[in-house]
């Protein structure tokens, strides 16, 4: 049975003054304040959000 890969995901910098699009990613995402991290599975889903916010978050492979 093959492992699902984990994506640690950390909020790095502020929100305050990025368009909507990038607030409601980062919302999506469970993310709630800089160095708040979540985890998610490694989908093409989370991977297309991060995509979105790459210069806002950190991410790390579980």
């Amino acid at each position: 049975m093959a492992k699902i890969k984990k994506l640690k995901i950390t909020q790095t910098r502020s929100l305050i003054g990025r368009n909507s699009k990038q607030k409601k990613t980062i919302e999506a995402l469970g993310l709630r304040r800089i160095h708040h991290s979540v985890e998610h599975n490694d989908t093409p889903q989370i991977r297309g959000m991060l995509n979105v916010v790459g210069h806002i978050v950190t991410i790390d492979e579980v």
